[in-house]
């Protein structure tokens, strides 16, 4: 076994002792009030007690020395015995009753008096001292909790609000918790390799990169790669949010930018990790009239300390945002961010990981098959695919079942992309008949045109905000590609729901309100970014620009001419309305189909896509997906 040092062991004691922090008790006040109460007690001129009318009797005998008259109080000194005998004088004290003529008494018995002012010890502490003090700590409380909680000191402002997790208290999710992005896994691990072997690196003169830009959509799982290497690297680890540099008074971003290079200096090598990178690193000059922002000096601040003159070697930084088209240039070139990784959503293969790691704590049913899964779930992300398995478990507890079967992880992919089912939503008979007319159009033309993906499901039920009934289209196989067949198709099953609107009813709705917006994009699209249109060529119009003010993406700069203008509209209009008239024409000519369709629909509410072609009786060559039954059977057939 290895033995700890003594330097070991003396670090970790070190670690374990925490500075006491100062408390405040209610009780060392009370114990303050009562030390002062006894300090005025003993300060305070002590006498014998008597009444008023006692002391007039006495000042009537000519027994009184002297006095001291006071609003509260008349204090002074008396003779016991009568004055001829003169004995010892005692002191009294009473207490005055308005009375005019007691001056006038003292003056004719020729007393010496005089007036006193009254000093109340404790009263002037109070007013004096505790008071002031106790607005002084009631501003303090607020202050403190507003900015850095309860009895944080003003030093501490300029303190970066970033956690280290040791050794020690590594995370627990490893990279065998991450699926779906082996490459950007690899990536990472050479970096944790650069900084536990650096000089397998350097022997022939390379240079460890200084920062890595993981760069991927919002839920394709930067953050949890983070986290892996939190758990798998030997370093200490620093993590902190973009949003955490910014604060409200003027100069603290960057003291936190500085005070986190100072902490990750002391435990180099290391790695420091931001999150949401574009809270701060984003583009100078964007701000309101361009000028110098504290998010711009934060930003610099940011800039100097990864590549400027100090020397942070050992100090390795990760970034993570989903907008590295709004960063700042001088933020991504080399020797700051070395390397970008991109973290894209998962392919087929990836997808079944994803939902593998997802599922270990889950009780999937054997019939429970994740590939299907994986192939009906293009396009989503790590996020979406944890929360099918989440809502799939959800469903099955919500029917009492102990496994989670295919109809729950089918069901749970519906509610991801459509919302959950509103069957309490009442519809009358005659928009139900409207609704399963337009979707069994988008069924129809669907089902007929080569070049569309296979109709999965089609429903009547509402689902979501403002879903009346919906027709779910899943491909067979990841695309990266579109090609023009297919996008020209894809407009004609958008516009077959109100062309079956049309042809049936012989008046339009406002179902075909979504529909239309995405046929409007798309076919913008295919004449003015994808360039397939023959009578305006291929070009591209609309650039989109950087604008000062609004940042990038909002501002479209019009690059040519009204003339051309023109033509685009006339072009998109012209592709529309030959879609329009070509989805209105198959409805046409397969009306009894339409109508089988329809009447199935209003009947069942909820039909699938075995039964979808057995009603409309058409052949259609797709990929369908093979289960492990059926693999068995074709090799058994081949030996």
């Amino acid at each position: 076994m290895m033995k700890r040092t003594n330097k070991e062991s003396q670090g970790k004691k070190s670690k374990n002792l925490k500075p006491r922090k100062a408390t405040f008790s209610i009780g060392y006040l009370l114990l303050f009030l009562v030390v002062l109460y006894v300090i005025q007690m003993f300060m305070s001129p002590k006498g014998e007690e008597i009444s008023y009318s006692q002391f007039k009797k006495y000042l009537t005998e000519g027994k009184i020395v002297d006095c001291s008259v006071g609003e509260k109080i008349i204090r002074g000194h008396y003779y016991k015995e009568s004055p001829s005998e003169k004995g010892k004088a005692a002191s009294f004290m009473t207490i005055p009753i308005h009375d005019t003529k007691l001056i006038d008494e003292l003056e004719r018995q020729n007393i010496n008096f005089k007036g006193e002012i009254e000093n109340n010890f404790l009263k002037n502490m109070l007013i004096w001292w505790l008071f002031p003090f106790a607005i002084m700590a009631i501003v303090w409380f607020f202050i403190s909790k507003k900015i850095g909680g309860i009895g944080a000191p003003f030093m501490s402002f300029g303190k970066a609000k970033i956690k280290l997790y040791a050794e020690k208290d590594a995370l627990k999710t490893k990279f065998a918790d991450v699926e779906g992005c082996d490459e950007a896994k690899e990536e990472l691990k050479e970096i944790i390799e650069f900084l536990k072997y650096p000089q397998k690196f350097q022997k022939l003169g390379g240079r460890i990169p200084k920062g890595v830009l993981l760069v991927g959509p919002p839920g394709t799982g930067k953050t949890l790669l983070a986290k892996a290497v939190a758990g798998e690297s030997g370093v200490p680890f620093f993590s902190i949010s973009g949003s955490d540099f910014v604060e409200m008074f003027v100069g603290m971003g960057a003291a936190r930018v500085r005070d986190m290079f100072e902490q990750a200096k002391q435990k180099a090598p290391c790695i420091i990790f931001i999150d949401e990178l574009d809270s701060v690193g984003r583009q100078r000059g964007a701000g309101l009239g361009g000028g110098h922002d504290e998010r711009e000096q934060t930003l610099n601040q940011l800039l100097a300390e990864m590549d400027g003159f100090s020397s942070n070697s050992g100090v390795i930084i990760i970034g993570a945002t989903n907008r590295p088209d709004v960063l700042d240039y001088a933020l991504l070139r080399p020797g700051r961010f070395d390397r970008h990784i991109t973290v894209d959503r998962p392919d087929l293969i990836g997808r079944e990981a994803i939902l593998k790691v997802h599922a270990k704590n889950v009780k999937i049913a054997p019939n429970g098959n994740l590939k299907t899964i994986a192939k009906r779930t293009p396009g989503f992300s790590g996020a979406d695919l944890a929360n099918v398995i989440n809502e799939a478990a959800l469903l099955a507890a919500r029917r009492s079942k102990k496994f989670v079967e295919m109809g729950e992880l089918e069901e749970s992919i519906e509610r991801v992309i459509a919302g959950p089912e509103r069957k309490s939503r009442v519809i009358s008979d005659e928009e139900k008949r409207i609704v399963a007319y337009h979707e069994s159009g988008h069924t129809l033309v669907a089902a007929i045109l080569p070049n569309t993906d296979p109709v999965h499901k089609v429903s009547i039920i509402a689902r979501g905000a403002a879903a009346l009934g919906y027709t779910l289209q899943l491909p067979t196989e990841d695309k990266y590609l579109t090609k023009e067949s297919e996008i020209l198709d894809t407009l004609c099953v958008l516009l077959a729901g109100r062309a079956a609107e049309e042809v049936v009813f012989n008046e339009l709705s406002t179902g075909a309100q979504n529909d239309l917006e995405r046929i409007t994009k798309l076919a913008r699209n295919y004449v003015c970014k994808f360039g397939m249109s023959s009578a305006i060529g291929p070009q591209t119009f609309g650039r989109q620009s950087e604008h000062i003010f609004l940042g990038h993406d909002l501002v479209q700069e019009k690059e040519y001419s009204e003339k051309t203008a023109v033509e685009i509209d006339k072009e998109v209009s012209r592709v529309i309305n030959e879609s329009y008239a070509k989805s209105k024409s198959l409805i046409e000519k397969n009306r009894d189909k339409l109508d089988i369709l329809a009447r199935k629909l209003e009947e069942k509410e909820v039909l699938e896509s075995d039964q979808i072609l057995e009603l409309l009786n058409l052949k259609k060559e797709r990929k369908e997906e093979e289960t492990e039954e059926e693999k068995i059977a074709i090799e058994n057939k081949t030996q």
